[in-house]
């Protein structure tokens, strides 16, 4: 739309001038009101950015974000951190972005602001919202938070002040493999300075990269960074195609004879114009000739990881880098082609060939005489007009399966066969496009860029602009100087948001051009509408009094007695709070911050993995976390209380949780999954504009109270899911409570994997009368009431999975068996289970949205898919192994395990177990994998048995499809006979042999030790013959050689004699002498 903003003309007879005298006394009325409303609680609003791993504590950072790659630079932190509950053994990784938090208030400077909120306890709470992924064969369907708290953090600018001068709030922004939508919800803490909750969209950009001198640049094209006016300035608006809450990346054609595209990750709170790098060709055909050529951008269309865009008769893709979706450069949406056949043919020859299509309805050929009605059905006998009706499109509301056809008419279909033409719309004007909020709310853009609002189930249409409401708001607008407004604006699109209605506007202020992107006001709009066009003016005395008249059949409508949203909603949700520091000042560093990070990682890192087939004993992801510190907790805060931790930050075992709690926040919740004859509850409380009972006579007898204020609930889908509600009518309070229960028929599903291929349908609950004419003042505006609608999912919930109870199991065979035996190397997280004992499993249905878990009273087929006899050489078995292995019908001598239970399948082919079944024996018969086991060593022989249970179609209590694999180790497997006879004769050939030869050996030995004896002294004896006459030949020699000296000797000594001799007789003469 584009022109000067509509202000009431000049008055021209009395009437007219005091019906603008009117007007303007009810803008100055509703204007003092928002004023009010504004001064007090909206002037402060968040304010949040992305700042890289190394870019905290700058001023004016503001990064995009693309990088997808976990950062390892936090675990060097972790190893200091001795004496605290973490291990630093475990891998702490963190993310390549911080959330940067500030606030800012009109006409107050920020830094100060956001000092004064620190000083005054002021905390940022930040709650991450993962959107589930559209891939769920690869990643695992769940609705999944995490609630930080934002830790303050001083500016590195350089600063005059002791303390403080610039700080931030920060905390990890966690990125998650599967998701690439993620919503940031900014709350306050309850302290310091009044500010409104704010959502921010923060999205990851696969279409960015980095370039070698560190610039980020499109991969789509090149950024253009001067919007000029020509760009926007009087061009037609055009939608805005996208997969509803999963395409991170918007975008946006339209620019004429431009190549040029506006892209968005946050939802257009920021953009780009991006020139894209493509080719413009002139491409036409014989069956669609081109008649010009444009370098125009026609459509787009945006989803989970692709763009699509059409120049011309080409259309275009580009597929983004999302690594956490899948691949490098591979995209979630599979592989795109376009492709006509036969190739000479047109899509209309196409369609009427084709065998495959039904034709669901014929549209009139002129327009229906409505004759003053605001909807008339369409059964072929209604009078028409001479205008004829020129279809452009059609759209379909997969929840409430409500299908709008337009043009220049409009017709509303619930079950499309019986249509209604909805006479409000004039033939007059033709529609362009439709915004649809899937809750139950439909904007129109016609043509000539009007804008109508439809609420679904309702069949009367608005006009939001040009309006008489719309006059009232552009005055008040332009009266408080909103830069959000201009005498001069063009709209280029207008789409829906969480349920709220945006418009992206050019705006023109003293040739100067922006584009913003605002709320579009429709409850303001129809309310200023409604006053603007039903008041009385009463006189009383001399004055004249203005009084409005109140269409709404209710003063009060509030909801009550709201269940815990947890269990129907899905919504798994987990707090981390940032770590103590141990500073005075309370500001964290660097390190804490990125110790902060590695805990947020580590706690869904956690969560990740939590899917073990063998259930803990208790049932929470962050017990192993915690398990061998817990009794330390004492200890760990008194180093804290002392100032002596680790590091300087002190880990709190308790700010680490999963919430199983969450409460109502007395509305309805966003979604509801129903499993097989799961039921919903609730109230509506509505208090009466006035005395507004009656009293009718029960069959003539007995009179009772009526209240004209009725409640209606219309089901999309009536025979899957239906609806009671019983009306308590209160005299003294003007009052009436509507308790409604809605309840699944169990007839619609069958049975699914958890969060798979489940049934879309809704509920809508409308209060008679109410459509466009009640609203609720809150401190954000008003709010529209009376019309309220719900998605329901059909089937199995997200977030329920089967485990096999161990602990349970073990108690149980060691009851039954009167013993347990496990194996000799002990494997605390598989034990073992002796092969003559009876096997009695046990399992656990494990929500884990709420935390609940409790034993599986469901039936369930067993089913050993795969085995071996280490875990290196496990083998899956193919499907006629299985039957073999398995089947009581099997006639192969194959079996593996049998039991006495006597319920089987309805084909007669596996065994139907509970939890009440007698237990399994197993067997391992001739031809099973598991006969004739080898033994590894001296022990018994050991199997690993691969095991496959599952519920579906023996099942009926639930909607799921339960599916759970684990291993199984089996120790004591007895030996085949003949492996058996073989060692037990080899064993007794031992044995005989040791024996016989022990008997000969007793019986031989004094034999054996007297002929050794004998043997001895015989040889002794020669020894000793042998030594005598080596010893007399020895002595002979020795003594003849005596001999000789002896007589040697002898004559010597004679000789010696004699000449002693001689003297002495020589002497004895002379002395005689």
């Amino acid at each position: 739309m584009c022109g000067p903003a509509m202000f009431p003309a000049g008055p021209r007879w009395p009437g007219v001038r005091v019906l603008q005298m009117l007007w303007a006394l009810l803008a100055v009325l509703l204007a003092s009101q928002r004023l009010w409303a504004i001064k007090d609680f909206g002037e402060c609003t968040w304010q949040v950015v992305l700042n890289e791993f190394k870019r905290v504590g700058e001023n004016g950072a503001s990064d995009r974000f693309f990088e997808q790659e976990l950062v390892d630079t936090v675990g060097n932190l972790f190893h200091m951190l001795v004496d605290s509950p973490i291990d630093p053994r475990e891998k702490y990784l963190g993310f390549p972005y911080y959330l940067k938090i500030n606030y800012s208030c009109e006409e107050k400077h920020s830094e100060d602001l956001v000092r004064m909120g620190h000083l005054t306890g002021l905390k940022p709470m930040v709650l991450v919202t993962f959107q589930s992924p559209v891939n769920f064969y690869r990643w695992k369907i769940e609705q999944l938070q995490i609630q930080m708290e934002a830790a303050p953090f001083r500016s590195k600018e350089p600063c005059m002040a002791e303390e403080v001068c610039g700080m931030s709030w920060y905390t990890p922004m966690p990125i998650k493999n599967g998701s690439v939508v993620m919503r940031v919800d900014v709350s306050s803490n309850g302290l310091g300075t009044f500010i409104p909750n704010k959502r921010f969209q923060v999205n990851i950009n696969g279409f960015l990269k980095r370039k070698q001198d560190n610039n980020i640049q499109f991969t789509v094209g090149d950024e253009l960074f001067d919007l000029m006016p020509w760009y926007f300035v009087g061009i037609s608006s055009r939608p805005l195609w996208h997969t509803v809450d999963q395409s991170p990346v918007l975008i946006l054609g339209g620019i004429p004879n431009e190549k040029y595209v506006l892209m968005t990750d946050t939802s257009f709170k920021d953009f780009s114009l991006v020139e894209l790098s493509i080719d413009s060709c002139w491409v036409g055909s014989f069956y669609c000739p081109q008649s010009g050529f444009t370098a125009t951008i026609y459509d787009t269309i945006a989803t989970e990881s692709t763009l699509f865009i059409r120049q011309n008769q080409l259309v275009y893709y580009f597929t983004g880098t999302y690594t956490t979706l899948y691949e490098r450069n591979r995209g979630s949406d599979g592989q795109v082609s376009f492709e006509m056949l036969p190739r000479q043919w047109s899509v209309c020859e196409q369609i009427g060939a084709s065998d495959d299509l039904e034709l669901l309805y014929r549209i009139p050929e002129f327009i229906p005489e409505a004759r003053g009605l605001e909807f008339l059905m369409i059964l072929g006998t209604e009078s028409y007009t001479d205008t004829v009706m020129a279809p452009k499109g059609i759209s379909c509301n997969p929840y409430n399966h409500l299908i709008f056809i337009w043009g220049n008419f409009l017709l509303q279909s619930s079950n499309k066969e019986n249509f209604i033409y909805l006479a409000d719309f004039p033939k007059e004007l033709s529609i362009k496009y439709m915004a649809r909020s899937f809750r139950g709310a439909v904007a129109i853009v016609t043509e000539t860029e009007e804008i109508w609002y439809l609420l679904e189930g309702s069949y009367r249409v608005y006009r939001l602009f040009p309006s008489k409401g719309w006059k009232v708001h552009i005055s008040l607008q332009l009266m408080q100087q909103s830069s959000l407004y201009a005498s001069n604006e063009t709209m280029l699109t207008l789409f829906y948001e969480d349920s709220k209605l945006y418009q992206l506007v050019y705006l023109m202020n003293n040739q100067k051009g922006q584009l913003v992107k605002r709320l579009m006001p429709v409850e303001q709009l129809l309310m200023y509408q409604q006053h603007t066009s039903h008041y009385d003016l009463d006189r009383k005395g001399g004055y004249l009094m203005l009084s409005f008249t109140n269409f709404c059949p209710f003063s009060v409508m509030r909801l009550r007695s709201l269940p815990g949203p947890q269990r129907y909603t899905r919504q798994e949700r987990y707090r981390a709070r940032p770590p103590r520091v141990l500073e005075r000042s309370g500001f964290h560093n660097e390190n804490s911050l990125a110790i902060y990070q590695g805990l947020i990682y580590y706690l869904l890192w956690l969560h990740s993995v939590y899917d073990k087939p063998y259930a803990d004993p208790v049932h929470d992801p962050t017990w192993r976390w915690w398990e061998k510190k817990k009794q330390d907790q004492d200890y760990y805060f008194f180093l804290a209380s002392n100032w002596r931790s680790a590091g300087g930050v002190f880990i709190e075992m308790d700010s680490y949780e999963k919430i199983y709690n969450l409460k109502s926040a007395y509305e309805l919740p966003e979604r509801i999954f129903l499993d097989k004859g799961t039921e919903y509850s609730f109230a509506i409380f509505l208090s009466a504009q006035s005395h507004s009972f009656r009293t009718m006579a029960d069959l003539g007898t007995v009179f009772q109270l009526h209240s004209q204020v009725d409640v209606g609930v219309v089901l999309a889908d009536p025979g899957c899911i239906e609806a009671s509600v019983k009306q308590e009518v209160l005299v003294n309070r003007n009052s009436v409570l509507f308790s409604i229960t809605l309840k699944d028929k169990k007839v619609c599903y069958d049975q699914g994997i958890s969060g798979h291929h489940l049934m879309k349908t809704s509920m809508m609950v409308n209060v008679v009368g109410s459509s466009g004419l009640c609203f609720q003042e809150t401190h954000l505006g008003p709010r529209m009431q009376g019309n309220l609608m719900v998605p329901v999912f059909i089937g199995c919930p997200p977030g329920k999975r089967l485990a096999f109870d161990i602990t349970y199991t073990l108690e149980y065979s060691r009851l039954k068996n009167k013993h347990y035996f496990d194996c000799v190397q002990v494997d605390p997280e598989m034990p073992c289970f002796l092969f003559r004992d009876i096997f009695y499993p046990f399992f656990l249905i494990q929500d884990l949205v709420t935390g609940d878990s409790g034993s599986f009273q469901g039936s369930y087929v067993l089913l050993v898919v795969g085995g071996g006899p280490t875990l290196d050489t496990l083998k899956d078995y193919n499907k006629d192994e299985i039957y073999r292995f398995n089947s009581p019908l099997d006639k192969t001598n194959s079996l593996i395990w049998t039991t006495r239970t006597k319920r089987t399948t309805k084909d007669s082919a596996f065994h139907v177990m509970s939890h009440e079944s007698p237990g399994i024996e197993w067997l391992c018969l001739e031809n099973a994998p598991c006969y004739d086991n080898v033994p590894q060593g001296i022990f018994a022989p050991e199997f690993f048995f691969k095991v496959l249970v599952s519920n579906r179609g023996v099942d009926t209590s639930t909607y799921c499809n339960y599916q759970l694999t684990f291993l199984l180790h089996i120790h004591g497997l007895p030996l085949s006979p003949k492996r058996a006879l073989f060692i037990l004769m080899v064993s007794v050939s031992v044995f005989v042999g040791l024996v016989t030869f022990y008997i000969a050996f007793c019986l031989l030995w004094p034999l054996v030790a007297k002929g050794c004896t004998m043997i001895r002294w015989k040889i002794n004896d020669i020894i000793a013959s042998e030594s005598y006459y080596t010893y007399a030949s020895i002595s002979g020699i020795s003594s003849m050689q005596s001999l000789r000296r002896s007589r040697m000797g002898s004559v010597f000594s004679s000789r010696m004699t004699e000449d002693r001799a001689e003297p002495k007789e020589a002497m004895e003469r002379q002395l005689m002498t």
